[in-house]
C-alpha cells in the first residue's frame, strides 16, 4: 500500500501510456481520460494528465496534481478535476486550481467523481451543465473560447486562490495522503 490507497497493481494511462499505480481513484481518472478521447473526441495531444500544480501563500508553498488540462489552440481551455465524493465540496478548490494554473482564468472548469459532473464558468463558477455527457466536446470548446476575453487573473486574486487552495487541498488533506505535496 501507498499512501491510504489500496495498489491492486499497476496500469497504463490512456493519454500518454505511463504506467501508474492501479487505484480506485486511478480507474475513475483513466474511465474520463478515456470519455475525453474516445466519447468527446479530444486529441491525445491536447490533454496533459496529471499537471503538476505549484503555489504558495506566505512562507508556505505545495504542489498539486490537476487531473487534466484541456489544451485549446492558444491557452489552456479546460481544467477537469477529479475527487471522490460530493462534488460541491469540490467546486471551490477547481476554481481556484482555474485561477492559479495559468496567467488567466480558464473557462471552463469540471468537477467529477467520476459518475458524475458539474461544469462550471470559471469566471464565477455558475454551473453550466451537469453529467459526463455534459462536458464539451473540442467543437463546443473552441465556442466557449472564441467568447472568452483571456484577461489575466490580479495578482490580489491570485493571492486569495492560494490561499483557499492551502485549505482545502493541503492543510485539510488526509495526513497518509502521498497525491499533494508540501514543499515547505
Amino acid at each position: 500500500m501507498s499512501g491510504h490507497h489500496l495498489i491492486l497493481g499497476a496500469l497504463t494511462d490512456c493519454i500518454n501510456g505511463e504506467t501508474l499505480d492501479d487505484t480506485l481513484d486511478e480507474r475513475h481518472r483513466q474511465q474520463i481520460g478515456r470519455l475525453l478521447v474516445d466519447q468527446k473526441g479530444y486529441a491525445k495531444t491536447a490533454i496533459t494528465p496529471r499537471f503538476a500544480l505549484d503555489f504558495g501563500i506566505g512562507e508556505k508553498c505545495a504542489r498539486i496534481l490537476v487531473t487534466y488540462m484541456i489544451h485549446g489552440a492558444d491557452h489552456i481551455a479546460m481544467l477537469v478535476h477529479y475527487g471522490p465524493g460530493s462534488l460541491v465540496t469540490r467546486h471551490r478548490p477547481a476554481l481556484a486550481m482555474s485561477r492559479l494554473a495559468a496567467d488567466y482564468q480558464i473557462p471552463v472548469v469540471v468537477v467529477t467523481n467520476g459518475e458524475q459532473a458539474d461544469i462550471l464558468d470559471g469566471k464565477d463558477g455558475a454551473i453550466l451543465a451537469t453529467g459526463l455527457d455534459q462536458i464539451p466536446d473540442p467543437h463546443d470548446l473552441t465556442i466557449i473560447c472564441g467568447r472568452q476575453e483571456w484577461q489575466p487573473v490580479g495578482k490580489e486574486r491570485r493571492k486569495m486562490e492560494s490561499r483557499i487552495l492551502m485549505a482545502y487541498e493541503v492543510d485539510d488533506r488526509c495526513p497518509c495522503d502521498d497525491t499533494t505535496c508540501k514543499i515547505r
